[in-house]
């Protein structure tokens, strides 16, 4: 695969450094142009960022000037693709702009996610929803278009309901989760909020869940997506760990299934093999057998941080099942979502300058 030049907006954020860290060193794409918010526009990426994560910040990243976060006030060549770490309402603003002028806009933020011809997209869920962007506006007239990771709080969720969708079917739904302050960005929930503490509260958190499950587990029907037909309740909690959101899955099933049979459908879940994707974990849910894992600190970084581990498969006295599943909630409820995607996107051809009218 050629290597291709690719933007970060929001660079100078949790999820922006997260795709410097995940980018750096890619075999099929080369960080070329940053972008941030007016106060950090003009200045080296060193000068302008607080580097949180736990590798160094790349010496020629450091050095690169960092543009502001519009497609006209690009420093150099502006890329064709963009991975976008944008707060909603920002997104909701620039990201059509870099579309308009013929990018890939690759966007984490919530924006879009649910607008009816943008893509919301699990590679090894959903990859056949991709052909979306076909529809939007913006790729008809520039060559364009914006593709969506899910929220950080689904991703691991519908990694582990994926092979029991397929198998059996999914009637109903309860989640309660347990989210990483990680998931709040820089500097997040104070310390004296979070210690200590549980906050039952995280803003817009459970609508997204319910609504994103059911896009997620939609059929692609050619001109849109069709809802999973499954009720859906979620419960979102704030808690006081640095990475990795846990959450506790009820499930009831459509047709009956057996614990052997359950293990077997996680197990033998490998949607992408054969397709070498850099990024794409080996074995997408990983069971643990241990009466007491899946945990943050022991299991988050699973696949290197891109797989979601299950454990504690037992049955419900209210439902059919239940379940705990973990996931890195910045690698793979993030920035390593957005990068599967570009790769997904790459391999199809989708990353490729198209003719446009003139």
């Amino acid at each position: 695969m050629e290597r291709r030049k690719v933007g970060i907006l929001g660079a100078t954020g949790m999820v922006g450094q997260r795709f410097i860290q995940l980018i750096s060193n890619h075999p099929w794409f080369e960080i070329t142009w940053l972008a941030a918010s007016d106060r950090s526009a003009g200045k080296t990426y060193g000068e302008a960022v607080r580097w949180k994560l736990d590798t160094p910040l790349p010496a020629h990243i450091a050095a690169m000037t960092v543009s502001p976060n519009l497609p006209e006030g690009a420093v150099g060549e502006l890329p064709r693709i963009i991975f976008a770490a944008l707060d909603a309402d920002i997104a909701r603003e620039l990201e059509p702009k870099f579309a308009a002028v013929g990018c890939a806009v690759i966007s984490n933020s919530s924006a879009f996610r649910m607008v009816a011809d943008v893509p919301l997209v699990i590679p090894e869920v959903n990859g056949d929803h991709l052909p979306l962007i076909e529809q939007q506006s913006w790729r008809k007239q520039s060559g364009g278009y914006i593709v969506t990771n899910p929220n950080c709080s689904a991703i691991g969720l519908v990694l582990a309901l994926k092979p029991l969708e397929e198998r059996f079917g999914i009637d109903s739904l309860f989640v309660t989760t347990m989210q990483a302050v990680s998931g709040a960005g820089y500097p997040g929930v104070s310390s004296l909020d979070i210690l200590g503490n549980v906050v039952p509260f995280i803003k817009n958190e459970e609508e997204k869940m319910q609504e994103e499950v059911g896009k997620l587990l939609g059929s692609y029907t050619g001109s849109g997506v069709q809802m999973l037909d499954a009720k859906v309740s979620a419960h979102c909690n704030r808690v006081a760990v640095e990475d990795g959101h846990t959450e506790c899955v009820s499930v009831k099933l459509k047709k009956k299934a057996t614990r052997e049979e359950m293990l077997a459908a996680w197990n033998g879940f490998h949607p992408l093999k054969g397709m070498h994707l850099p990024t794409a974990p080996v074995q997408p849910v990983e069971f643990d057998a241990a009466v007491d894992r899946p945990q943050p600190r022991l299991d988050r970084m699973r696949g290197h941080g891109m797989a979601a581990t299950v454990g504690r498969l037992r049955e419900c006295a209210l439902l059919d099942w239940k379940f705990v599943v973990l996931s890195h909630n910045t690698i793979r409820g993030a920035a390593g979502a957005a990068l599967l995607n570009a790769e997904l996107l790459a391999v199809l051809g989708k990353l490729d300058p198209v003719a446009v009218p003139a």
